[in-house]
């Protein structure tokens, strides 16, 4: 098994759309960015890539690249979802915090997650998604920006498939083998 965090921040901007694991969240201000600038799934895009070894997201998606600019990020978790298959890894489970003082984003929470689920396709029940404030403390808590944490765990197609080493038949130091090895 394999585990992975991400981070990720954005500023509160005028004339934006506040877009969060997929959704449009009505807002006076939206987040600052070179795509559509979804901290949530940034977050859990790096906790992916980070979990496989495979870099960050400014090393797949620079922000110097024309290509990228207003992309919805959702698109970009495709891509991520991708890359671990490709490689031969499963998700086990993705894990999330977004921290905003507001809006209040309990109705929109359970819309986040079953995006994130199909854009990656798995399960619902893979994905948990949590939001909460900084008591007016911080840049979030004065309305400033927007953070979010991702923790991930990942498995190899091949790890998954083979049973867990339990030693040698007979062994009196491992499971089996009485001492032969």
């Amino acid at each position: 098994m394999r585990v992975g965090t991400g981070y990720d921040v954005h500023r509160l901007a005028e004339g934006r759309k506040l877009v969060l694991g997929g959704v449009s969240i009505p807002h006076e201000k939206g987040l600052e960015g070179h795509s559509d600038a979804d901290v949530l799934v940034h977050a859990i895009m790096d906790a992916l890539l980070g979990a496989a070894a495979l870099g960050d997201i400014g090393q797949h998606f620079p922000d110097t690249d024309a290509a990228f600019k207003g992309i919805s990020s959702m698109k970009l978790l495709a891509h991520v979802g991708g890359l671990l298959e490709q490689e031969g890894y499963v998700i086990g489970n993705l894990d999330a915090t977004v921290i905003a003082q507001r809006p209040k984003l309990r109705p929109y929470i359970r819309q986040m997650e079953e995006n994130v689920a199909s854009t990656l396709g798995i399960s619902k029940g893979q994905v948990n998604i949590k939001a909460t404030t900084e008591e007016h403390l911080g840049f979030t808590g004065r309305q400033e920006g927007i953070s979010a944490q991702a923790i991930c765990a990942i498995t190899g197609l091949y790890e998954a498939s083979v049973p867990a080493f339990s030693g040698h038949p007979g062994c009196g130091q491992c499971s089996g083998c009485g001492g032969r090895g």
